[in-house]
């Protein structure tokens, strides 16, 4: 290890009160390429030998465990750094800077290998968990020869004193080697990028799991971490922070930005006015140098606020002027979900709960406001603050300062991290125990149970306020501590007359103004969290995918006579269960085709198909020719008009609801097409007439008038295809033969299908399709099918004898009616005699 060595002046073991630089770095790179390479080798022909490849769904994903692998390339990073400053510093390279950044580079490339090794493959018989011996002790050796530095403390060819620029530097690289090797072994002891639990016991569950048909391993996201996928859904908040299309809201953001810098511009200066300030008062400065620093304070104070910019100038007018751009992300959060859910297929409408998706879009909306404000105004700022103190304080004090702020905001922000993190189980148990007890309460405010809850409720509340407590004295210590050791170290300086009066109060000041936004710090930790969860629902949403899409290169539709085609088409709303089976017929243009059958059928598979609900499984549908899944699907129900079985009305105006069918039509268009419904003189009786207000679904309506607003809707629209689907199933007698005459004109010379219950509704169509289990079994006109005597021919007759019967049973019931109050007149008129 001497040979190296030769080119130093300093060939000893020991020299000036420590060890040589010569013999440290020789000895740490020897020991540790040793450790790696030979064990490490041994390792490797274990592994291939005895081990075998894990499968990719037992390996966790984690980044801790890429945190390991950026640590360990940053050490081979920094050693082959060493060595390129000292070529550019002095021109000359001695023996042990090229053994050392060789060996290191070789020893720390060789560990990745292993820690990926040990990611991929896993030796059968190993019943342990974690990274193996030899990894975990290269990790603690390397963490352990940093710490051999402080042997040298007092020697003056190392770094400590940190006079002159090389110690500087190499003070920095040695802070690199220390924190990086720490942060490996820590990680180490708790191998993130491993399976927690031995891998052939994952393996046996995991076909137990097979054989009873339960979930895989891993599929559960009950207990995920809000943090993971972090940058994912950060970069999914950035879109709506910039609002695209609007150059006035582009410039408020940008000025927003730039009014963010300027506080942290003026969170620097107010300390550095405040020392300027007591060192004149000390060193007797005239009275308008002195007054002229004053009035410089007083302004930075008057814009940076009394807590940090919290309520200073420059902060409420950032806050005043980014009213604008949360607006903005509000409207385009809510339309952009909504135009998805628009675009979502009718399968997931019909299996949605529209409770929870309104209010994931209510928490998601709100949650991306509060992540912006917290993680743009509040995370980045403070922790750009601490960065900017730390470079002030190496630059313009010494390094030892930087050093102590470092230190002292790790550890507050880790600690604050894990603690909240640790007593958010005693707050949601607390919630827990008082739900119970107010629910127990309301059954019974005196028995025992109630009593037992809570005195369970008691301790809950007394573990939260207790973990509270706990928390506030954990941060206060370390404030104290940094405090404390900053304000010692700057006291000895003064002494020293290295430093002035000012300079004290200046790093006292700084320190305090640096840990009062952190003392929000576990508060915005919290709302972070919760709103990740809240954002995580409603993209969730986002998320879900377009069962019916239109083709990257899908056209409009070609619309000419508006002929329709069904080609052998099959479709399934459920695998295993068919719909439809080979279906095929064709409508010419201006035909009349009825579907009828019964329930279960087809029928309204296939209005949905047509009017693209769904895609088909096999066959094709066509529109003058073209393929409807080759066109757009907004230009194809362009040329659609549907009145549906189970009429969907806004709450609103019916004005308002029939000229959905049209939404550029007149107020004399939409009555035109009420009368052409047989609905305007309903209207026109209420008391309000157009403007009357239909309620939620159209509750104030009857069945039979919310369907004459959906045909006067679809009669507004004037479509070149109609389609009926059960469109008088809600109507009477009267008001369907009304119905039936208007829907006659609007139907004239338009394409036109007809899902019909009722057979006398379809006695005019031209072609009358009957369908059972999915499949046409007849097809013609009326009389053509009741001569045949088939389905169609049994169907009407069964029709008939129920109208028959329901008639008379009219009948009878009126006859009781006048049966019961003649024998009354009589009796009275005996009894009179």
């Amino acid at each position: 290890a001497l040979g190296p060595c030769e080119a130093s002046p300093n060939s000893r073991l020991w020299s000036d009160g420590g060890l040589t630089l010569c013999f440290y770095f020789t000895l740490v790179s020897s020991v540790l390429l040793t450790l790696s390479f030979l064990f490490g080798t041994f390792l490797c022909i274990c592994y291939s030998r005895y081990g075998t490849a894990m499968e990719p769904k037992f390996i966790p994903r984690s980044r801790l465990y890429w945190l390991q692998v950026g640590l360990s390339v940053l050490l081979v990073l920094q050693a082959l750094g060493w060595m390129v400053f000292r070529i550019a510093r002095s021109g000359e390279l001695p023996g042990y800077v090229v053994v050392y950044g060789c060996l290191s580079m070789l020893g720390w490339i060789w560990a990745v290998a292993l820690l990926r090794l040990e990611r991929r493959r896993v030796l059968v018989r190993d019943r342990t968990r974690g990274h193996s011996t030899v990894l975990l002790l290269y990790w603690a050796v390397a963490f352990a020869a940093e710490n051999l530095a402080f042997v040298s403390w007092m020697s003056p060819q190392w770094w400590w004193t940190l006079e002159t620029s090389d110690q500087q530097v190499s003070f920095a690289f040695w802070l690199v080697r220390y924190f990086s090797s720490g942060l490996l072994f820590l990680l180490g002891l708790k191998a993130p990028g491993l399976p927690r639990r031995p891998y052939m016991l994952l393996v046996n569950e995991d076909e137990r799991d097979v054989e009873h048909g339960a979930l895989l391993l891993g599929n559960s996201n009950e207990n995920q971490s809000t943090w993971k996928d972090f940058g994912k859904k950060v970069r999914l908040l950035v879109p709506y922070m910039w609002p695209k299309g609007s150059v006035l809201l582009q410039l408020l953001v940008l000025l927003c930005l730039g009014m963010l810098g300027v506080e942290r511009v003026i969170n620097v200066f107010v300390p550095i006015y405040y020392r300027n300030i007591v060192n004149q008062l000390t060193d007797g400065s005239s009275w308008k140098t002195l007054a002229t620093t004053v009035c410089v304070y007083g302004l930075l104070k008057f814009l940076q606020g009394g807590g940090a910019g919290a309520s200073g100038f420059v902060s409420n007018m950032r806050s005043f002027l980014w009213i604008r751009v949360q607006q903005y992300t509000n409207r385009v959060v809510q339309v952009r979900l909504f135009a998805h859910l628009h675009s979502l297929s009718l399968r997931w409408h019909l299996g949605r709960r529209t409770g929870d998706v309104l209010r994931s879009i209510d928490r998601g909306t709100s949650s991306i406001n509060s992540l912006l404000s917290y993680i743009v105004f509040s995370i980045f700022p403070t922790i750009a603050d601490i960065v900017i103190a730390i470079v002030y304080f190496i630059s313009n004090f010494n390094a030892w300062f930087g050093l102590i702020i470092f230190v002292c905001m790790t550890l507050y922000l880790t600690l604050t991290i894990v603690i909240t993190e640790w007593r958010t189980k005693y707050r949601r148990d607390m919630n827990t125990q008082d739900n119970n007890a107010k629910s127990k309460a309301v059954d019974s405010l005196l028995n025992f149970e109630t009593e037992f809850n809570v005195e369970e409720l008691t301790v809950s509340e007394w573990k939260t306020n207790a973990s509270l407590a706990f928390l506030n004295q954990t941060q206060n210590l370390i404030i104290g501590l940094g405090l404390l050791t900053g304000s010692l170290l700057c006291a000895y300086f003064v002494t020293e007359g290295k430093f002035q009066v000012g300079d004290y109060v200046l790093f006292g000041t700084y320190i305090i103004q640096l840990y009062t936004p952190l003392n929000w710090f576990g508060t915005y930790y919290r709302m972070i969290q919760n709103s990740f969860i809240d954002m995580e629902s409603m993209f969730k949403l986002f998320t879900e995918e377009e069962e019916v899409k239109d083709d990257v290169n899908a056209g409009n539709l070609d619309y000419r006579q508006g002929q329709v085609e069904f080609e052998n088409v099959f479709f399934s709303y459920m695998q295993g269960k068919e719909i439809l089976k080979d279906v095929s017929f064709t409508v010419l243009p201006g035909q009349t085709v009825a579907l009828v059958g019964q329930s279960g059928s087809g029928k309204s598979t296939i209005i949905r198909l047509l009017f693209r609900f769904y895609d088909v499984q096999g066959g094709c549908v066509k529109m003058d020719g073209q393929d409807i899944s080759k066109v757009k699907q907004a230009s194809l129900r362009a040329h659609i008009g549907v009145v549906p079985q189970d009429t969907v009305l806004f709450n609103d105006s019916i004005r308002h609801n029939i000229r959905y069918g049209r939404v550029t039509a007149s107020d004399q268009e939409v009555e035109e097409a009420a009368i052409a419904a047989d609905i305007h003189e309903k209207i026109i009786t209420f008391p309000e007439g157009y403007e009357t207000q239909v309620g939620e679904r159209g509750l104030k309506l009857s069945g039979g008038e919310k369907q004459r607003v959906a045909i006067a809707r679809t009669i507004l629209k004037a479509p070149q295809i109609i389609l009926l689907d059960e469109a008088t199933s809600a109507l009477d007698t009267q008001t369907e033969r009304n119905i039936q005459a208007s829907l006659a004109k609007v139907c004239a010379n338009r394409t036109t299908i007809v899902v019909a219950h009722r057979l006398s509704t379809v006695i005019g169509a031209d072609v009358i399709l009957v369908l059972r289990d999915g499949q046409i079994v007849e097809r013609g006109r009326h009389d053509e099918l009741l001569a045949k005597g088939g389905l169609y021919s049994d169907m009407w007759l069964k029709q008939q004898q129920a109208q028959d019967s329901d008639s008379a049973s009219d009948t009878e019931t009126k006859d009781r009616k006048s049966e019961k109050l003649q024998p009354q007149t009589s009796t009275a008129g005996h009894k009179g005699h």
